[in-house]
């Protein structure tokens, strides 16, 4: 089992930005320190909900500072970003980093990012596959070409490209974050695992690998691929001596950064949105996921690998909004649970 950390960078009420990103660029050191395997970085742009408006370049830090861990993007959000540009930085942190390094992508939200972008609407709406499909060429090609109905251009030679690497791996990972039926597919066919998110549970994360599983064969995927896919399951957790606590600490801090995180969310098309109730929010994310005593979370995660047949993980550590609460529930994950994992 792998197991990660996924930071946000989230802006707790009364908190600057730059804090925000000081706890998440720590947090992942401390990770390292931990012995965890991996961290993932999420992508906002324009909101308080995480202030890290590029996962790659924040990656890239991370990845200067450290020596084993793994790290992702969660997600570089594709349609407000040319695929080429993306799979260019993605080849060159992969070959850098000597192959420690993931990118997930995936569609984001029909935002006014796609606006100040230049990308518009119809790049969220209809446009991940084929933005999808130039990337993953790109890190698997020696020269390109396009001609699609987004992109159109003459062939170039990849460079640098990612099976120059001085590592085993022949290139980057690609995970694709998938909320939809529609999105499982797009991910089976090509082969590519998925990254699930924190608000879905057990049951459903279980139907999804399975949907993905049914969609990769029909597509001619290999049994060897179809079993071996390392799908990510995102969560949230928070280790205390008494589950009591440790559920007490996300719902006293947890509500004011999502409502004020969420409600800054703006459509590009003015379309209505409705936006959960944090409280009961954060109490779902509680019952869904490691939060409790560190045998509770060490059997959360076991059942949760066991009904999903998901085995990496990326969990939320940061919930507390506290740079010293979360070191030291990230330094608890890697001493108190990880060792009941095996």
């Amino acid at each position: 089992m792998h197991v990660g950390s996924f930071v946000l960078a989230a802006q707790f009420p009364g908190q600057g930005q730059g804090e925000a990103l000081h706890r998440a660029v720590r947090s992942a050191e401390v990770a390292e320190e931990a012995g965890l395997d991996s961290v993932w970085l999420a992508e906002h742009h324009f909101v308080p909900y995480g202030t890290c408006p590029s996962a790659i370049t924040l990656a890239a830090l991370l990845l200067g500072r450290t020596r084993r861990l793994r790290v992702g993007t969660a997600v570089s959000v594709l349609p407000t970003v040319h695929p080429v540009a993306l799979g260019e930085q993605a080849a060159l942190l992969h070959i850098a980093s000597g192959g420690r390094f993931s990118l997930g992508v995936g569609r984001g939200g029909p935002w006014v990012d796609l606006e100040v972008f230049g990308s518009g609407l119809e790049a969220y709406e209809t446009g991940f596959p084929e933005s999808l499909d130039l990337l993953v060429r790109w890190l698997r090609e020696p020269s390109v070409a396009a001609s699609g109905e987004r992109f159109t251009f003459r062939e170039v030679a990849v460079v640098p490209r990612p099976s120059e690497s001085l590592s085993e791996e022949p290139g980057p990972e690609v995970v694709v974050a998938c909320t939809s039926p529609a999105s499982v597919r797009l991910a089976a066919e090509r082969g590519l695992p998925m990254l699930l998110g924190m608000h879905v549970g057990d049951e459903e994360k279980a139907e999804m690998v399975s949907l993905w599983r049914t969609h990769a064969r029909a597509a001619g995927r290999s049994p060897e691929e179809v079993l071996g896919a390392a799908h990510v399951s995102a969560g949230v957790c928070q280790i205390a001596d008494r589950r009591t606590d440790a559920v007490e600490t996300l719902v006293k801090a947890m509500p004011g950064w999502l409502r004020q995180g969420l409600e800054a969310h703006v459509t590009v098309d003015g379309r209505p949105r409705s936006m959960r109730d944090p409280v009961a929010y954060t109490e779902l994310l509680c019952g869904l996921h490691p939060v409790g005593t560190p045998r509770l979370c060490a059997d959360r995660l076991a059942a949760t690998s066991e009904r999903t047949g998901i085995s990496r993980f990326a969990l939320l550590t940061e919930g507390s909004g506290d740079l010293a609460a979360t070191e030291e529930n990230v330094r608890r994950l890697g001493a108190e649970v990880l060792p009941h994992l095996g």
